[in-house]
């Protein structure tokens, strides 16, 4: 069994925000997958088990707000038995610019609440990730009103393509040896290198 959590807030007003981007890849999976309606479990709204490229997966939305996502995949993780290493994070990247991805075996949380909540609950900095750039906060914005603002115009009319892209991307992780996954992913578009 697999795991693929999307990190976000919860609440009308966060849906459409760059913090909400791991979100909005997990409603493209579950579009894609017909996966019905969630069920309220786990501090979360879950999907599944369902089949993903012949892997059988859970699909998670913490409900708990971003920073203390650790403890609803945590509980998932327990129930299930479902190890680290088959756990997915998809999380948003002020880092990287907008639209790029990467995927990570490990690492730390790079200064992501929510990653370095779940990365705390589960005691360990092997939980791959894969992470959706969404640029950098101009000089005249701070981190957090930046993470929590809805996307620029130019962005939201790419947007769609940003989710497909990074949906095919779970996809990839499902279907391939981590280290094929991530030279496949990381390479389409690299920038720049480093683990974080």
């Amino acid at each position: 069994m697999r795991l693929i959590v999307g990190l976000g807030n919860p609440g009308v007003e966060y849906a459409l925000t760059r913090h909400n981007i791991g979100w909005m890849v997990l409603d493209r999976l579950c579009s894609r997958y017909s996966a019905g309606n969630a069920s309220l479990r786990f501090e979360g709204m879950v999907w599944g088990p369902l089949f993903i490229k012949g892997e059988k997966c859970l699909l998670l939305k913490p409900l708990t707000f971003m920073n203390l996502s650790g403890r609803s995949v945590a509980q998932v993780c327990h129930y299930y038995q479902i190890l680290p290493e088959e756990t997915l994070v998809i999380s948003d990247d002020a880092a990287l610019p907008f639209g790029q991805l990467r995927l990570r075996t490990k690492g730390s949380a790079g200064g992501h609440n929510g990653l370095a909540s779940v990365l705390g609950a589960l005691r360990t900095l092997g939980v791959p990730r894969l992470r959706v750039g969404v640029g950098a906060a101009p000089a005249e914005r701070d981190m957090v009103s930046w993470v929590i603002g809805t996307f620029l115009p130019e962005e939201r009319s790419l947007l769609p393509d940003v989710i497909e892209k990074a949906a095919n991307a779970v996809e990839l992780w499902l279907m391939e040896e981590i280290q094929t996954a991530m030279s496949q992913i990381n390479n389409r578009d690299k920038t720049g290198s480093g683990e974080s």
